[in-house]
């Protein structure tokens, strides 16, 4: 079986949440016995960043403009079996030309930015990598957000076959592993700076490192401006690749998971980030949203915080209790939260759309 994807990235994990988990799934697709040819054009943002050249069981193929790619992307879509177009595809729209000039593949959109997507909508702004005719033209729909996420995609953009597919952690990548000392925090947060994060941020990582001056706070990212708050016992690691975070998260007592404005807005959207880190064996506390107790239990298998003192009453807790919260956090990711698991809920997902019907058997969770 063949796959021919156009998306963002997969090359390059700096400053964008797609790259990861791409990686897992197409790792997983392949062991499935998929064969993966993944279309990226080459911007010199991500090029400066590249952390991975090649993909498992398939080609990735770099290029700097689409006149240059589409007689390749023409000759694989020939035979392939499904076909994928993602959010922020910069040239999602000219491949979606020559996939239904193909005719014979499966052909899937997969929104990974549903929240941006849906608000670009709501304000009456255009959708770059959405055509005029909207979702209607596609098999599948795949929507990263669930809930009420899958009826907009419906009933604004025509999707016919609207399912979610969620994010994930691939257990080989993401594992317990040796702490190393640079690492080590009571409490670590690995993000990419935005605005609409900085207030949460302030309130569940800075204010409670300032009421915890002799405790040590990590935070990895890019794009951090040069005012933000710092204090002396929040420490800087700028951009780490993905096979850092195993060691990073292992080297904390206690990591932070905040989710963007939009994704907490509309709920039933978890952080890819989120699985990593609690198939990373650390404890984790997160921002509530809705949804969050059908992927985690509160209490027992994630802690949430709506406060500075949920924070800091986290960081009080002592090791076993925290380390049996993460023992029950990793064993969830491995049972129902796994790379392999979605390529699998993937594969159910082809095959309801190939038959044209719609089983809700076919996915455990909806978020509806």
């Amino acid at each position: 079986m063949k796959m021919v994807i156009f998306g963002l990235t997969v090359s390059s994990s700096w400053g964008n949440g797609h790259a990861t988990l791409w990686r897992g799934l197409i790792r997983a697709l392949a062991r499935q016995g998929w064969t993966i040819v993944f279309f990226e054009r080459d911007v010199p943002y991500y090029a400066g960043a590249r952390d991975l050249h090649e993909i498992e069981n398939g080609e990735l193929i770099l290029y700097p403009d689409w006149q240059d790619a589409a007689p390749l992307a023409r000759h694989h879509l020939a035979d392939a079996d499904a076909a994928i177009i993602t959010s922020y595809c910069p040239d999602a729209n000219a491949a979606f030309e020559l996939m239904a000039e193909a005719g014979r593949p499966l052909r899937i959109f997969y929104d990974l930015d549903t929240p941006v997507t849906l608000s670009l909508l709501r304000r009456g702004e255009a959708v770059p990598y959405i055509g005029p005719r909207g979702l209607r033209d596609f098999d599948l729909v795949l929507s990263y957000t669930g809930g009420g996420a899958l009826d907009e995609l419906r009933d604004r953009l025509g999707g016919r076959l609207v399912k979610p597919l969620f994010g994930h952690a691939d257990p080989e990548a993401h594992r317990p592993t040796e702490p190393r000392e640079h690492y080590a925090a009571d409490l670590s947060y690995i993000g990419t700076y935005a605005a609409d994060r900085q207030d949460a941020l302030v309130k569940l990582f800075v204010t409670p490192a300032r009421a915890r001056p002799d405790a040590r706070f990590v935070i990895a990212g890019a794009q951090y401006p040069d005012d933000f708050p710092w204090s002396g016992n929040i420490f800087f690691v700028r951009h780490l690749p993905p096979e850092e975070h195993p060691a990073f998260y292992s080297s904390g007592r206690l990591t932070l998971n905040i989710t963007r404005r939009a994704m907490a807005e509309m709920g039933w959207c978890p952080s890819g980030r989120l699985f990593e880190a609690a198939a990373c064996g650390i404890p984790v506390i997160s921002d509530w949203w809705e949804g969050l107790d059908a992927f985690f239990e509160p209490g027992s298998e994630i802690l949430v915080a709506r406060s500075s003192a949920d924070v800091i009453a986290a960081l009080d807790r002592d090791d076993a209790e925290l380390q049996r919260i993460a023992k029950r956090a990793r064993e969830r990711v491995l049972a129902e939260h796994s790379s392999a698991k979605r390529a699998e809920e993937l594969q159910s997902l082809f095959d309801l759309a190939v038959d044209g019907g719609d089983d809700e058997a076919t996915l455990e969770m909806e978020g509806t």
